[in-house]
């Protein structure tokens, strides 16, 4: 599945929405995609803590962090709980932390960057409701794609065909 996001804009140009490059792919699964699941919370991971622990088969949990460089919303035990869970993949408009750890495991994650600093947990924040950044809106129940070369969003499921 490497270079999937050029492939897909070049079979499916009307039904792609390309976020703006802003994202580090720092996960072990370099390319990655799935049906939306959102979280919009600021700087309190309690609902990416709760996501995680969730069947996540097909699915990639795009979380609304605000743009925070001040805190991580994810580190290696919430990523290694999506793994176990069967998370394709996390994107979050926001930092994560552990990344060394995270790079080892079998799951999908973008973020803007990273930081040490975690969290707090105050039961805050949205779930599944639609998150904008990057000049593209997240739609629970759309599906994303994301690899070395951007993210991307469709209403629909996309597969590639032999050219």
């Amino acid at each position: 599945m490497e270079d999937l996001l050029p492939e897909l804009c070049d079979q499916f140009p009307d039904l792609v929405r390309v976020v703006e490059p802003m994202f580090a792919n720092l996960g072990g699964r370099e390319a990655f995609g799935g049906e939306i699941v959102t979280i919009k919370a600021f700087e309190d991971n309690s609902l990416v803590r709760e996501q995680v622990a969730q069947p996540g088969e097909g699915k990639v949990l795009v979380v609304d962090g605000g743009g925070s460089m001040r805190r991580a919303m994810l580190g290696d035990m919430l990523a290694e709980k999506a793994e176990k869970n069967g998370w394709e993949g996390i994107i979050i408009y926001g930092c994560i932390r552990d990344v060394n750890a995270i790079g080892q495991l079998d799951l999908g994650v973008q973020a803007l960057g990273t930081h040490p600093m975690k969290t707090d947990k105050r039961g805050l924040g949205d779930l599944n409701v639609p998150v904008t950044f990057g000049g593209v809106t997240f739609t629970p129940g759309e599906f994303v794609y994301a690899d070395n070369n951007g993210v991307l969003v469709s209403a629909q499921k996309l597969e590639l065909t032999d050219a």
